[in-house]
């Protein structure tokens, strides 16, 4: 098989060996659980549905919170605790800071995908985002990736316009890599557009009969949302009923799709104001980042179908499991301004006047703007469930997920439970690449339940953990406990909950009260993950604001 993109290589494979699959692993950051079409969604995605559709869709699939854990589980299949990123590089705290998993950075205890694929054989290459590591010795290109073009950052100007002398004066210049050289991002050209044509451009290079496993991290629809002005006149008045309403509308295509039961409760809206409460300018304004929002998925998805084309016409596309979804649940800050990560830049307004950020409306989603949607659109694209990004309630980690490809049934939705870190161990399955056992490894192969062999992959007793920013969570079967920190439940202290999933998927009902010894149960596997993972819980707030 040909990584290149003209046809023609034969395989030099003996005949009777049967060929092993390309695949297409695609990111996207902070989306919504119901923003595709496929998912409920009103926003033009038609080759990302068409995929989704054509596969099985994953409704139980969980990632971490929040972006460098779970890109770190995706690409080695344990827990982010164990491989460097035990919490977000920029917040470690003091507990935790040189601690064993909490470096900052993947580390190299565990090879990644593309390490153990490149040594079998496979082509590799990675375009978008990175964020888990600086360093030559932490970039793709030492992690197993044969070609790569990065974003080191976890956010960035879509339009490249952050790579001047007022962003680095604030500590928040984009920084870009090809291989292991730095390099300029081309001013004016849409990060989607261009990550897309790169990683075309490395499969097109490669003229070794090799197949090929491509990565590509997107940065829609990260803030600052910024689209191309055309795309974002396609959803003008798209959203002038505001975010209730919006709601209400995937929550009704949810159900006619199957997703989601008819009966199902979504968990009210936190943190939001009443639609009608807004006045007419304030509507206006959060309509226009709901817009540029769907725009940005808009872009990303066009960028999907250049990628889909191109295999195409290679004759690869056949022979590509695709592997769809989001790195965590969608963003609900309304950010304004970047939040420099130099030590004292927040306290000079200077140096953010100096970015002349422009978030009047008639500006808004130009490369010169700054900005998030909040948190209402947030929970309209996370509902049912509860919350968004950043937390451990279904909202912050069930994301959009769906496979395509050889061998895998059209058509099908499993709500089996699912994690990220079984995707190294389902493509590894899926090559017949067999690794030795390893306890850090917690991911478990979907190969059986793709190929419609099984309808599920872990067993009820089977555990799952979570730990970030002093949430927590642990899920077993359809029983999860979640322990928030007060500010984030609206309670006056911070507390474990008790949720049934399979009747109560927006965790609107505490059962903590009523099912104590299932809770203390949960409690006691917390614990075990927490030791098993090396987890430092970072202490409360001196305030008990946590």
């Amino acid at each position: 098989m040909s990584v290149g993109l003209t046809a023609g290589c034969a395989s030099s494979d003996p005949p009777s060996q049967p060929e092993r699959p390309n695949f297409l692993v695609i990111v996207a950051d902070d989306m919504g659980w119901s923003d595709l079409g496929a998912f409920g969604g009103e926003i033009d995605t038609p080759n990302l549905d068409q995929l989704a559709m054509g596969g099985i869709r994953l409704t139980d699939f969980h990632t971490s919170p929040t972006c460098s854990p779970t890109r770190a589980m995706l690409l080695t299949g344990a827990d982010h605790h164990r491989v460097g990123l035990g919490t977000m590089p920029d917040l470690i705290t003091p507990a935790q800071r040189g601690q064993p998993g909490y470096e900052g950075y993947l580390t190299s205890g565990l090879p990644t995908v593309a390490e153990t694929l490149s040594a079998e054989g496979y082509f590799t290459a990675i375009t978008g985002k990175w964020h888990l590591g600086n360093e030559a010795s932490q970039l793709p290109v030492s992690r197993g990736f044969d070609r790569s073009y990065v974003l080191l950052n976890g956010s960035h100007n879509q339009f490249g316009a952050d790579q001047n002398e007022h962003w680095k004066a604030l500590g928040e210049q984009a920084d870009y890599r090809e291989g292991l050289e730095e390099v300029q991002y081309p001013l004016g050209i849409y990060s989607s557009d261009f990550f897309a044509g790169k990683l075309i451009s490395y499969l097109e290079e490669s003229s070794q009969n090799r197949p090929f496993f491509a990565y590509i991290a997107y940065t829609q629809p990260h803030w600052p949302l910024q689209a191309p002005a055309d795309t974002i006149a396609k959803y003008k008045g798209r959203y002038d009923a505001g975010p209730e309403a919006l709601r209400a509308e995937r929550l009704a295509r949810q159900k006619a799709l199957g997703l989601v039961a008819e009966d199902v409760e979504p968990h009210p809206f936190f943190g939001v104001k009443p639609w009608e409460s807004l006045s007419a300018e304030q509507r206006a304004m959060d309509a226009r980042r709901m817009e540029i929002y769907a725009a940005m998925i808009d872009e990303m998805d066009q960028s999907v179908g250049r990628i889909l084309t191109a295999l195409r016409e290679s004759g690869e596309l056949d022979n590509t499991v695709i592997v769809f979804l989001s790195d965590n649940g969608p963003h609900a800050r309304p950010e304004e301004a970047p939040r420099p990560n130099e030590p004292g830049a927040t306290s000079n307004p200077d140096l953010i006047a100096a970015l002349n950020i422009d978030n009047s409306l008639a500006s808004l989603g130009s490369a010169q703007s700054y900005t998030g949607y909040g948190p209402g659109w947030a929970q309209a694209g996370s509902a049912p469930s509860r919350l968004f990004k950043g937390v451990t309630t279904q909202g912050g980690i069930r994301t959009t997920a769906f496979v395509n490809g050889p061998g895998i049934p059209g058509g099908q939705i499993s709500d089996a439970l699912l994690h990220v870190m079984d995707i190294t161990p389902t493509l590894l399955d899926l090559a017949s690449i067999h690794t030795p056992d390893n306890p850090a490894i917690e991911g478990r192969s979907w190969a059986e339940l793709l190929s419609g062999a099984a309808d599920h992959v872990r067993a009820p007793e089977e555990t799952l953990g979570w730990e970030l920013f002093y949430g927590r969570a642990v899920r077993q079967g359809d029983w999860k406990a979640v322990y928030l920190a007060a500010r984030m439940i609206g309670a006056t202290e911070s507390r474990w909950e008790l949720f049934n999933l399979e009747v109560d998927p927006g965790e609107t009902q505490d059962l903590s009260a009523t099912e104590p010894e299932r809770l203390k149960t949960l409690l006691t596997e917390w614990d075990r993950y927490a030791a098993r993972n090396g987890v430092v819980v970072p202490p409360p707030a001196p305030d008990g604001a946590d």
